[in-house]
């Protein structure tokens, strides 16, 4: 895609533009009533980030789903992490004696990188959460779910948990449907041993026997009488769900030495579908439409058909999620300029705080940085004007967990067209690192990473 030079005269013409469209955000919430105004009785609300690493990030996603929660009636926060580790927190923000702090609930996040989810901004998110749940009725709790489809082992293992008590037998069952598993993953506990297996031909078998055990919960899930008393029937949706996972994430490993599009894909369209799952579960929970706001990279909220990756073929949860719902679903996209980021070196490293280095001339960053704000919101949902001087194809930057900036270029910056990628857009000039809530993040690296955006 071209990136055109900007001349002098065009680019003051364009930042005079944005700042008269833009609603500065010296003091971001208080701000942001025109967000809340467009959003409207949107069902589905989806905040980027454009690294996962930025403390200022994490904190607005915060504040802005504090309101949709407590203002709008919004009933779910699903988030980019796995299913069982999300599932802890979940136990912890309704008010489980079990998992009584937030440290503890965030403990599950072992898996590199720990520190996404367990970090103090989170850590502050799920103590606000716990005190609100608690304050409401029990059926009208809020939860935090994790859409995403690393988990292989851990969701075997919740499956089983699952079963055990309220049937034996189906739990042996299940161990043995997920037998074809051990020499080659379970044993190593490193999903990368069963995708290079699955390379070699090895466990052909085990897609099919994972579906079986699936069909094999929804069966019983029909029919209380199946096991020896009657489950709870969140705990039996969080137990199919896993099996989902278990499905999902035997296909991803499987792909993923084969083809990076598809690999992608199967991700992002297990995170639609595990939250459109979600949604339909809460929806019959609370006896009326569940309302859900997400928290991803832009890469993933965003509209892949507007960036050089949908050029390839990829699609993404966001573009999902608008061709399902259209104009009830809105996604905001949120972008920096320069300043510190928590990120590794390599996959599987330890977390640091690493500089970010200026953004490229003639990105968005850059256009937005000439703005001369420190943070700003625009809404780009039918502005016509916006659409005219935004929408010429240009660089995005996109810093996954990984960041490397002696290939700035090439590992983080893709061509993209703001207006059709997002709704709206918040950028803030320069941002600071994310502080991992625990010290130790030498943590196992779990999976291999995608080739292009580094660990996204």
């Amino acid at each position: 895609m071209p990136n055109p030079a900007i001349l002098p005269a065009a680019q003051s013409h364009l930042v005079d533009r944005l700042n008269a469209y833009a609603v500065p955000l010296a003091d971001p919430i208080a701000k942001l009533g025109p967000l809340f105004e467009q959003i409207g009785d949107a069902r589905y609300v989806l905040i980027g980030e454009a690294t996962h690493g930025t403390e200022e990030f994490y904190r607005l996603r915060a504040e802005v789903t504090k309101v949709l929660i407590r203002d709008h009636g919004f009933a779910a926060v699903a988030v980019e992490g796995d299913w069982p580790d999300c599932g802890h927190v979940t136990r912890y923000v309704k008010g489980d004696q079990e998992v009584a702090t937030a440290r503890s609930a965030l403990q599950a996040f072992v898996r590199f990188p720990a520190w996404m989810w367990a970090n103090t901004a989170v850590a502050d998110f799920i103590r606000w959460l716990r005190d609100y749940n608690l304050a409401t009725g029990a059926g009208s709790r809020v939860g935090f779910y994790g859409l995403d489809l690393y988990s292989l082992y851990a969701s075997i293992e919740a499956v089983i948990a699952f079963l055990e008590p309220l049937d034996p037998v189906a739990a042996e069952r299940a161990r043995a449907r997920y037998a074809c598993f051990d020499h080659t993953y379970r044993r190593a506990r490193d999903p990368q041993a069963y995708a290079y297996g699955a390379r070699l031909g090895i466990d052909e078998a085990c897609e099919r026997q994972a579906v079986h055990q699936l069909s094999d919960l929804r069966k019983m899930a029909l029919s209380s009488l199946s096991f020896g008393r009657s489950p709870d029937p969140d705990d039996v949706f969080f137990a199919e769900q896993n099996a989902r996972v278990v499905i999902s994430a035997e296909t991803y490993y499987r792909a993923m030495f084969d083809d990076r599009v598809s690999s992608w894909n199967q991700r992002d369209r297990h995170m639609a579908n595990t939250l459109f799952s979600l949604a339909e579960h809460l929806s019959k929970r609370r006896r009326e439409t569940a309302r859900i706001v997400v928290w991803a990279h832009n890469s993933h909220v965003g509209d892949a058909r507007a960036t050089e990756a949908g050029t390839y073929g990829e699609w993404t949860l966001g573009q999902l999620v608008k061709e399902a719902h259209g104009r009830d679903a809105v996604t905001i996209g949120l972008s920096t300029y320069a300043g510190t980021v928590t990120a590794a070196s390599h996959w599987g490293g330890k977390s640091e705080t690493r500089p970010v280095r200026r953004a490229l001339p003639g990105s968005y960053e850059d256009v937005f940085h000439a703005a001369g704000q420190d943070a700003f919101l625009l809404w780009l949902r039918d502005n016509t004007e916006l659409d005219r001087l935004l929408g010429l194809s240009r660089l995005q930057r996109a810093i996954g967990v990984v960041y490397l900036p002696e290939s700035e270029r090439q590992s983080h910056y893709l061509y993209a067209c703001l207006p059709e990628q997002f709704d709206a857009v918040i950028h803030i000039d320069r941002t600071n690192a994310l502080e991992p809530l625990f010290s130790e993040q030498t943590v196992p690296a779990g999976e291999v990473p995608e080739t292009y955006p580094e660990g996204i």
